[in-house]
């Protein structure tokens, strides 16, 4: 790649040797492991001036980092060792992990997210996501379920990557859980506890209700988020419960 996504700061990041790597440069921001690798959660930067997203993931009184970070024309620079713990998710809970960080892969795309004009991700940053996204959950043989957004292990404080992040697109290639189309049993919860609890079950922190049923939507049911307990939101959680327990949707 003859540029760089991330100005003058990307410019002077040495070259890798990794065919889906363009650069590489090891932020302090990270430490050892406690358990294997079963998760990969994807984040946005929300960074009004993209060449600010590599001194932040790098800058040691920030204490956030990622293992990969994505440019909006593609550029994949490797910021953390897969091996090691980024801090990444903060504060977070995915199906009875509460060290997500400790169990996951990170990845940043730059993107200037909600607050600085929240629009759809670029094609070429996606075109460089695949393949990244695919290796990892090969080597680490993590279950498509477990391949997340930020906003789904922190729904109290995180609305990143957005509605607008191509879900059902990453799902095609067999890289995470496609939307349920075909709701076999309508809307089955009596009341809003069943349905809380049946949340809790599928993996999400429910500790702030609202933000975890907003969450969920933003994920299952994107053309509409407002933290509202709907038939069909119902009906979405119930199927995606119905087909894990039949072992279809690892």
């Amino acid at each position: 790649m003859s540029g760089s996504d991330f100005g003058r700061t990307g410019e002077q990041l040495p070259a890798s040797d990794d065919e889906l790597v363009d650069r590489e440069v090891l932020s302090p921001n990270h430490d050892e492991r406690t358990m294997p690798i079963q998760m990969l959660v994807i984040h946005y930067t929300e960074m009004e001036d993209k060449g600010f997203a590599i001194e932040r993931l790098c800058d040691p009184e920030a204490k956030v980092s990622a293992h990969y970070l994505i440019g909006e024309q593609g550029e994949v620079v490797r910021l953390v060792p897969e091996e090691k713990r980024a801090w990444h998710a903060g504060v977070s809970y995915w199906r009875g992990h509460k060290d997500v960080n400790s169990a996951s892969i990170g990845i940043e795309l730059d993107h200037p997210g909600h607050r600085y004009g929240y629009r759809e991700f670029n094609e070429a940053q996606f075109q460089a996501l695949v393949p990244l996204v695919a290796r990892i959950v090969k080597q680490y043989d993590i279950p498509r379920a477990n391949v997340v957004g930020h906003s789904d292990v922190a729904p109290a404080r995180k609305i990143d990557p957005g509605e607008l992040f191509p879900w059902e697109r990453l799902a095609e290639y067999g890289l995470c859980l496609p939307r349920p189309r075909k709701l076999e049993r309508g809307d089955p919860f009596d009341n809003d506890a069943a349905f809380y609890l049946a949340l809790e079950r599928y993996g999400y922190d429910v500790t702030d209700g609202r933000k975890a049923v907003e969450a969920f939507q933003r994920r299952w049911r994107p053309e509409r988020i407002d933290g509202e307990i709907d038939g069909e939101v119902r009906a979405i959680l119930f199927q995606l419960l119905l087909d894990r327990d039949r072992g279809t949707t690892r």
